[in-house]
């Protein structure tokens, strides 16, 4: 069993529907990650910004982005995890891919799409969680708006670690900061959000706050600045906080119906 998991936050600027360009800038970035990284965590749509006009994309831009996060993984032997615009099937969808270096591809379609922007009118919703068991650690990663829904993320004994992507804009930045946390706490998890930074098209500002949250709620990175965050998950430190405390096992029984 791994004891430690190194995570690189990217928090990044994206350029509006330009996903050849961001993947040039990301490869730059990326080329600086530390070599003992096992997991680089990417924002929501890192290819285009949150933009409700996938059709301006060229319907196999989701495809090239796979191969290039595959080769991105395989060449720097790390996991790497975002969600994209993805198109198949005649439909649209806010795809989120977690991909292995050797080449494991897994993927989550966004639970709660935004209604506010509209993206129930353009993407189709998920319908499943994703786990994935990595270097020990069982992962379930999330995005955006799933964030504002905690029975979508209710611990049912099969994560360490939640993780959201998003692109949450400044004004409602508050809520991110504190809804992290509280994942973190009722769930006894690691909590860990990877936010973009800068404007885009729509005028809408983005200050990041990226951060990692242990299972008591502590924060242990956080930025508001462009730049590759680091940070350590401990698997000891998680197992024993919910042996200690042993909140879980009092939690409420549901069934989705």
């Amino acid at each position: 069993m791994n004891e430690q998991l190194n995570i690189a936050l990217v928090q990044t600027s994206i350029v509006w529907e330009n996903p050849k360009a961001n993947r040039t800038i990301l490869s730059q970035k990326l080329n600086t990650i530390k070599s003992d990284v096992d997991l680089i965590i990417l924002p929501e749509m890192f290819t285009s910004g949150f933009t409700m006009n996938p059709k301006n994309l060229e319907d196999s831009e989701g495809e090239n982005t796979v191969a290039w996060m595959q080769e991105i993984a395989a060449t720097k032997n790390m996991a790497i995890v975002g969600s994209i615009p993805f198109y198949e099937n005649n439909k649209y969808t806010n795809r989120l891919f977690f991909i292995t270096a050797d080449g494991e591809k897994y993927n989550y379609d966004k639970k709660h799409t935004f209604t506010l922007a509209g993206e129930d009118k353009v993407y189709q919703s998920g319908l499943k969680r994703l786990i994935v068991s990595y270097k020990g650690f069982n992962i379930c990663p999330m995005i955006c708006y799933d964030l504002r829904f905690p029975v979508w993320a209710r611990f049912k004994n099969d994560y360490d670690v939640l993780i959201y992507v998003a692109n949450w804009p400044e004004p409602r930045i508050a809520a991110w900061d504190i809804l992290l946390k509280a994942r973190a706490i009722e769930n006894l998890s690691y909590c860990v959000g990877v936010n973009r930074i800068g404007e885009d098209e729509n005028g809408l500002k983005y200050s990041g706050h990226s951060a990692v949250f242990d299972a008591l709620g502590n924060q242990l990175c956080f930025s508001t600045k462009e730049e590759v965050i680091y940070s350590t998950i401990e698997k000891s430190q998680l197992i024993n906080t919910r042996k200690k405390l042993m909140f879980l096992e009092d939690k409420d029984d549901f069934k989705f119906i």
